[in-house]
């Protein structure tokens, strides 16, 4: 594990691991770098990759008092730190942090951006659901955190939430309960400015589960809309956490195929090789 100190002052964690093209990797809510171990092996074969802790969790400190201004500086001090143009990928709320690095380097040669949860118009969160997290959090109920978020926030089906809590992840992701109530309070304050982004030229690739919630696709034709320099792909049968649940996607090779093109398609892509197995 790797540390660099961001512009607050925070110590900031990574873990380096393969060989080729930098690919800094940007995990989302309740996770943290090891979210992205079962794409690892995949990823690793064809690029260097950084895997970050975002502050608060894992190797990496925090602060007393948060914004995701403080998580996009700690991202840009990570890519600065590389010494060379990377290929970055952000997942989710770890999607939104990288976009907005995007805006403000030039240190990028590529950009991919899966399911950020950028609200679009209305939604069907609940005003007082940060609250309600924060009150199960007080009384120690990690797990009732997780689960009232899972289907409050990003609106995820019974069998979705029933898959993740099966994962070996799960205990991981309940330790990291106490950073839900303030990122979906970012989340809610975050607007989408379509001139803003326009002025990101590196190639964009925009990932969407095929079988993810509403929200995620309405954002994702929402930045595809605004960025032109973007191509969409769909992952067919995929949800929110393919990483997790299909790693033999081999997300890197269709991310680096598809961000090479600069076309505005979108394209449903066929697994590069079926899950479970390595990558060619």
């Amino acid at each position: 594990m790797e540390t660099i100190l961001s512009a607050d002052g925070t110590t900031i964690a990574y873990e380096r691991t393969g060989a080729g093209p930098p690919l800094v990797l940007v995990h989302g809510s309740s996770s943290s770098g090891v979210g992205w171990a079962r794409s690892l092996p995949a990823l690793a074969r064809h690029a260097t990759t950084y895997a970050i802790d975002r502050r608060g969790r894992g190797g990496s400190g925090d602060a007393t008092r948060y914004a995701i201004e403080r998580e996009v500086e700690d991202l840009l001090a990570v890519v600065d730190a590389v010494g060379a143009p990377v290929d970055l990928l952000g997942h989710s709320y770890g999607a939104i942090v990288a976009l907005e690095a995007a805006v403000r380097t030039d240190r990028l040669r590529s950009l991919i951006l899966y399911e950020p949860p950028i609200q679009v118009g209305a939604d069907d969160v609940p005003d007082d659901l940060g609250d309600r997290l924060a009150a199960l959090l007080a009384t120690g109920d990690r797990e009732g955190v997780m689960l009232t978020f899972l289907r409050e926030g990003p609106g995820f089906s019974p069998e979705t939430i029933a898959a993740m809590r099966g994962l070996p992840t799960w205990p991981d992701r309940l330790a990291l309960a106490h950073t839900l109530p303030r990122e979906l309070q970012a989340v809610r304050r975050y607007a989408l400015d379509p001139a803003r982004v326009a002025a990101v030229t590196v190639p964009t690739l925009l990932l969407l589960g095929g079988e993810s919630p509403a929200l995620f696709s309405a954002a994702i034709e929402a930045l595809h809309a605004a960025m032109p320099h973007s191509a969409l792909v769909v992952l067919p049968g995929q949800h929110h956490n393919a990483m997790d649940t299909a790693p033999g996607y081999c997300q890197v090779k269709s991310c680096w195929r598809a961000a090479g093109d600069r076309g505005r398609a979108v394209r449903r892509v066929a697994p590069l090789v079926r899950p479970g197995r390595g990558c060619r």
